[in-house]
């Protein structure tokens, strides 16, 4: 049996669900992702919030449950942040990049979503890491 330690997902979803806001938040890369993205306003004011956020925050539990699987009961920190930054940059951002070259999208595009996929991980390691 895996032991999970489901108070550190729950913690570590919960980080990169607030990072989420801020990275894409027009204080940061929120109207370039925008531009990026090609979304007007309108479209960004649009559909339901609650399942925007509700799915993103499930999802991020989904990502973070399985990377606490993927680290074991108690990873060390280094070890937890170097699998982290592994995941994010190497696994995901590099693949963000591959549907992002066939979809013909913009470098500017990949940084801000590959920066935050990055700094999700990143941040999963970290607090899994911390949390014995």
């Amino acid at each position: 049996m895996i032991e999970i330690n489901y108070l550190a997902v729950v913690a570590a979803a919960l980080s990169a669900f607030l990072l989420g806001g801020f990275w894409y938040s027009p204080a940061l890369f929120g109207k370039a992702w925008q531009r990026a993205a090609g979304l007007s306003d309108e479209t960004v004011r649009s559909g339901s919030m609650p399942v925007i956020f509700g799915g993103a925050f499930l999802l991020s539990l989904v990502a973070a449950f399985v990377f606490a699987m993927f680290l074991g009961p108690m990873p060390t920190l280094g070890f937890a942040l170097g699998a982290a930054l592994a995941a994010g940059l190497c696994w995901v951002a590099a693949s963000l990049g591959i549907l992002y070259l066939f979809e013909r999208r913009s470098l500017t595009h990949f940084l801000i979503n590959g920066g935050y996929v990055t700094l999700q991980f990143t941040l999963y390691g970290l607090v899994m890491g911390l949390w014995h």
